[in-house]
């Protein structure tokens, strides 16, 4: 229940410019308005049945509220629908992640290598959910709830790129400065250093930290991320070069590799940024 006393509405909005998702969305509150009044029931009563209210049944059938995974559930027992409408969670469950995000994600999936250095926070590939929550929250102007919600959501399905069979090989750099920043307090630093340590270890990852000591490095530009594909091809973005935009251009992802090579000379070998994080630990 909301603050107020009334029912929290179990979804997002449906971002227009989703052409792809608006029509999933059209398509799955379309399947449910018709289930539900070949079975004889008014909106409010599917709503008291399902619990939720009213107005929010009439924005998912209206294609205008993208619902969560369990309302379909509840909908299609309550609906007799056979597992009908629960087949529906699949590209609803696509469909609430932002539209860039997907794409990335896409990206993710897809690649054989992945190499991401990050200078003003842990990459989003190896952030925990508390510590991801904090960093989403931080934002100004602030997202809604909901939107965090989702945020947070599509942020840790990327993750799913870990447990890939077979599994792509992932190289990672973060900073030392962002290794010691509390986001979300002393406890949730701790499980996020904890989590490093567990990811880290992994027979297909690689992480460095690049050390305060060095004092310049190819990275102060900021972020810079490095997609191969099995066909040989590959895709980049820098948020100091070329604008952040993706570029598959052979010419800027020499560039971008360069970099991103020079950068994981500068850091710490991989056995010494372990034996680090395992240092900053014992320090909490």
């Amino acid at each position: 229940m909301g603050v107020d006393g009334e029912t929290v509405e179990p979804g997002w909005e449906v971002d227009p410019d989703d052409e792809w998702g608006v029509a999933v969305i059209a398509t799955v509150g379309r399947q449910l308005k018709l289930r539900r009044e070949a079975v004889g029931m008014r909106a409010a009563e599917f709503g008291e049945a399902v619990g939720y209210g009213e107005d929010l049944v009439y924005k998912v059938e209206g294609g205008k509220r993208i619902p969560r995974l369990e309302y379909l559930d509840r909908a299609d027992e309550v609906l007799g629908a056979g597992g009908l409408i629960a087949a529906m969670k699949e590209d609803v469950r696509k469909v609430r992640y932002p539209k860039r995000v997907r794409q990335l994600a896409k990206l993710e999936s897809q690649a054989v290598e992945i190499g991401v250095y990050e200078c003003n926070i842990i990459a989003g590939l190896l952030q925990i959910p508390e510590h991801a929550r904090a960093v989403i929250g931080a934002a100004q102007p602030p997202y809604s709830p909901d939107d965090v919600d989702r945020m947070v959501a599509a942020r840790l399905a990327r993750q799913s790129v870990f447990t890939r069979d077979p599994a792509p090989s992932i190289h990672f750099v973060l900073e030392e400065t962002v290794l010691r920043r509390p986001i979300g307090g002393t406890m949730v630093r701790r499980r996020q250093l904890e989590h490093l340590l567990e990811v880290g270890r992994l027979h297909n990852v690689v992480l460095q930290v690049m050390p305060l000591s060095c004092e310049v490095h190819s990275g102060l530009d900021g972020r810079i991320e490095v997609l191969k594909f099995p066909d040989g091809t590959a895709m980049g973005r820098s948020d100091g070069a070329f604008n952040g935009r993706p570029t598959s251009d052979p010419k800027q992802l020499r560039i971008l590799e360069l970099r991103y090579g020079t950068i994981r000379a500068q850091a710490l070998p991989p056995r010494e940024s372990l034996a680090f994080i395992e240092q900053l630990l014992g320090e909490t």
